[in-house]
C-alpha cells in the first residue's frame, strides 16, 4: 500500500499519520509544504480541503488522519 501525506510544518496529526504508516509497513510518501509542494498545488489537488495532514492511499484521495487511522489502524 502507498501512502502519500501531504504536511505543513509542526503539524501534529502529518507527524502521527507518517508515524502510523510507517508503523504498519506501508510504503510512506511524506511531503511538506513549501519544499515539496506549494500552497497553490493544495488547492488543485484538494479543492476542499480544510486541514492538514491530506492523505491520498493507492491513488484514492482519503481525507486525513483520522480516516487513515480507520483504513489502516
Amino acid at each position: 500500500m502507498l501512502v502519500e501525506i501531504y504536511s505543513i510544518p509542526n503539524c501534529p496529526y502529518c507527524s502521527k499519520a507518517k508515524a502510523l504508516s510507517e508503523r504498519q509497513g506501508h510504503e510512506t510518501v511524506y511531503k511538506m509544504m513549501g519544499e515539496d509542494f506549494q500552497a497553490g498545488d493544495v488547492r488543485e489537488l484538494f479543492p476542499t480541503a480544510r486541514t492538514f495532514p491530506q492523505i491520498v492511499v493507492d491513488g484514492e484521495k482519503i481525507g486525513g488522519y483520522t480516516e487513515l487511522e480507520k483504513l489502516i489502524g
